[in-house]
């Protein structure tokens, strides 16, 4: 009897963990071949938790606790140029922040771009080696990365109950080739995918050229460093215009100091703080709303 009633609280725990990851509708691509099983390792070049080779998407659920939970949910692309996902400093610590405030985060792993063994060596070998390659093979991937986002809104909007989430209140963030992928999707919703707020963080421009917005683009916040190494402060700017000339509600957190790819990392940087001030601008916007005790 105690042996059995062990086998179910083992069963039990394990159907737990195993609803935290979702895997994502998608369709094959005709011409691309991943030849390595998807990846997740500690990258020494980038100094960071990265995952590579992602054929299939899926989505990590972080849950805030039934008291502090707000209704509000943001799915989060990480960002590492459509060869990697940075999983920890763009994706999972972002989660577990959000969750504190009530926030619930789904860490969203997009497909990437096939590489080898090690998918960061092979992107920062090309970028000294043939840069166009780059823009080539991403080009092939990143409307599909675009569209395992708008299926992961479609997912949670279908799935509120379940999650004690606001259909109203789903937003879009993305950090670098994650904020090409945030633009994309802003570009490209429909009714029943629609976000309720974008966050392209230092968006990479250069993979998801701005365009006029929609009609009905939700508030977004753009954040940014000027000393984005990458030239992307550029691109954040014409973002954040393209929706202040139309009427939108946007706003726009450009630091002078903080290079590129800071997420959650702590440099000692006024950047540091960039989460907060999103979750400020929640609050104004009424994206979000404090718990009281």
């Amino acid at each position: 009897m105690k042996v059995s009633h062990f086998a179910f609280l083992l069963l039990a725990i394990s159907t737990i963990n195993a609803q935290d990851i979702i895997e994502l509708p998608y369709n094959k691509i005709d011409d691309v071949v991943w030849e390595n099983n998807e990846k997740e390792y500690y990258s020494n070049i980038w100094q960071t938790q990265v995952v590579t080779n992602v054929s299939v998407p899926t989505m990590k659920v972080f849950r805030p606790s039934a008291e502090k939970n707000t209704g509000t949910a943001v799915i989060i692309a990480p960002g590492g140029g459509l060869y990697a996902h940075s999983i920890e400093s763009e994706g999972n610590l972002v989660a577990k922040w959000l969750a504190e405030k009530g926030i619930t985060g789904f860490v969203l792993k997009y497909r990437l771009v096939p590489t080898g063994e090690d998918g960061v060596a092979d992107i920062t070998a090309l970028a000294q080696a043939n840069p166009q390659k780059i823009g080539e093979e991403v080009a092939k991937i990143i409307p599909y990365s675009i569209q395992d986002g708008l299926n992961a809104i479609s997912y949670v909007r279908e799935n509120v109950a379940t999650y004690a989430i606001d259909p109203t209140k789903i937003g879009f963030m993305g950090f670098s080739a994650g904020g090409a992928v945030t633009m994309g999707v802003s570009y490209n919703y429909s009714i029943s995918n629609r976000p309720d707020f974008l966050v392209p963080v230092y968006a990479w421009t250069d993979a998801m050229p701005v365009q006029t917005p929609k009609d009905d683009a939700p508030p977004m916040l753009v954040i940014c460093a000027s000393d984005d190494p990458l030239g992307l402060a550029k691109g954040s700017i014409e973002l954040y215009s393209s929706m202040l000339e139309i009427g939108k509600p946007v706003g726009l957190h450009m630091y002078s100091k903080g290079g590129h790819g800071f997420g959650m990392r702590k440099n000692g940087l006024p950047s540091d703080n960039w989460i907060e001030r999103f979750y400020d601008w929640s609050l104004v916007e009424g994206i979000t709303k404090k718990k009281t005790p």
